[in-house]
C-alpha cells in the first residue's frame, strides 16, 4: 500500500475566514482529510509580517481561525492543525535558506509585488514581508510536503519553493529536501460582494462564515450584478456576475439554479429577486457551521488543547526534517 500524500495548507490569523476561503481551501481540505496526511498551519509569524504593529489582533484570530476550521468539519483526528511561530524547527529552516535566493529574486516575485502594491507600502515595505516566501518554503519543505493547496495568483510562491529546493538538494549534494506541487481549485476565484476581482478581509467585501446570518441577507441584496440589467424585462448575464458564481458554488438545487440562469438569461426576472434566493441559499449554507461554532465557543479551552495536540505533532514532523537539513549541511556537530 503506497502512503498517503502530505497536504500542507493554512491561513493567516488577520480575522475571521470567510466566503471565499471556503470556495478556495477549505472545501478541498475537508474532501482530502481522509485520503491524505494533512498538515493544517494557523501562520501567526506570516501575519505578523504586514501586523508587527499589532500583533494582539494576530494573538486573538489565531483561537478564531482554529474554531472556523472545526466549524467547517476539518477533524482534528485526521488533520493536523498547528500553529506556526510555535514550531521553532520552520524558522531554522528558513534562516538556511535565506542563503539560497538573492534579494533581488525576492523583489521580482509578482505575488510579493502584488501585495506590495495591494498594502501601499511604497518603499517602507518590511523585510520580513519581502521574506516572507522564503519562509513559506521552510513551511512546506519542513512537512515535505506534496500538494499546497492555493490559489492561481500563489503559482509564483509555489515555483520559488521549488527553485529553493533544487538549489539547496543541488548545493548540499543530498535528496532531503522534496518539490512540491500546487493544488489549484476548480471553480474561480469568489469576487468580493462589490464585484471587485478577489474577496478580501482587507478589502471588507466579504461573507464571514461565522457572520450574523440578518447580515448575510441584507449583503446578498446589495450584491454587485450585471449592471446593465436595469429592467424586468431585459436579458441579463449570467456569466461574470457575481450573484450566479455564488449560486454556484453555494446552491445545491441544480435543477432550480439552472431554471433561474435560463429565465434571468431571457428576460423577466428581477436582480431582486436572484438575490433574495441567493441570501436564503447562503443561510441554508451558514446555519449549519455557525450551530457547530457556537459549541466550540462554549469550550475554547478544548480548542487550544486540540492546537497543542497538533503542534506537538507538527514539530516531531519538522524535527525530522531539520535533522535531515543540517545533516546535509554538516551542522550536526555533537553526534
Amino acid at each position: 500500500m503506497s502512503e498517503k500524500k502530505v497536504i500542507l495548507t493554512g491561513d493567516r490569523p488577520t480575522g475571521k475566514l470567510h466566503l471565499g476561503h471556503y470556495v478556495g481551501s477549505l472545501q478541498s481540505r475537508i474532501k482530502l482529510q481522509s485520503t491524505h496526511e494533512q498538515y493544517v498551519m494557523i501562520a501567526d509569524a506570516q501575519a505578523l509580517t504586514d501586523n508587527y504593529d499589532n500583533p494582539e489582533k494576530v494573538h486573538e484570530n489565531v483561537i478564531e481561525v482554529a474554531i472556523d476550521y472545526l466549524s467547517v468539519g476539518i477533524d482534528p483526528s485526521e488533520t493536523t492543525i498547528f500553529i506556526q511561530s510555535m514550531v521553532p524547527e520552520i524558522h531554522e529552516i528558513a534562516m538556511y535558506f535565506l542563503n539560497l535566493v538573492t534579494w533581488n529574486r525576492l523583489k521580482h516575485n509578482p505575488t510579493v509585488k502584488a501585495e506590495i502594491r495591494q498594502k501601499g507600502f511604497g518603499e517602507s515595505v518590511p523585510a520580513g514581508f519581502m521574506t516572507y516566501p522564503v519562509f513559506q518554503a521552510a513551511d512546506i519543505a519542513a512537512f515535505h510536503a506534496d500538494l499546497v493547496p492555493v490559489g492561481d495568483d500563489q503559482r509564483p510562491m509555489i515555483e520559488q519553493t521549488n527553485e529553493i529546493v533544487r538549489n539547496f538538494n543541488r548545493i548540499y549534494k543530498t535528496d532531503a529536501l522534496k518539490e512540491v506541487e500546487g493544488l489549484y481549485p476548480n471553480v474561480a476565484r469568489l469576487p468580493g460582494i462589490d464585484g471587485s476581482a478577489k474577496m478580501s478581509k482587507s478589502l471588507n467585501n466579504g461573507i464571514a462564515l461565522s457572520e450574523d446570518l440578518k447580515s448575510v441577507m441584507k449583503k446578498a441584496k446589495k450584491m454587485f450584478s450585471d449592471p446593465n440589467h436595469t429592467n424586468i424585462e431585459d436579458p441579463g448575464q449570467v456569466e461574470g456576475n457575481p450573484v450566479f458564481l455564488y449560486l454556484d458554488c453555494f446552491c445545491s438545487d441544480t435543477q432550480k439554479l439552472a431554471e433561474l440562469k435560463e429565465h434571468y438569461t431571457r428576460g423577466g426576472l428581477g436582480d431582486g429577486s436572484v438575490k433574495k434566493y441567493l441570501g436564503e441559499v447562503l443561510v441554508e449554507f451558514l446555519e449549519p457551521i455557525q450551530t457547530r461554532r457556537a459549541q466550540f465557543e462554549q469550550d475554547k479551552g478544548e480548542v487550544l488543547n486540540i492546537l497543542k495536540k497538533g503542534t506537538v505533532e507538527a514539530r516531531k514532523k519538522a524535527a525530522k526534517t531539520l535533522a535531515a537539513v543540517k545533516e546535509a549541511m554538516h551542522l550536526n556537530y555533537f553526534k
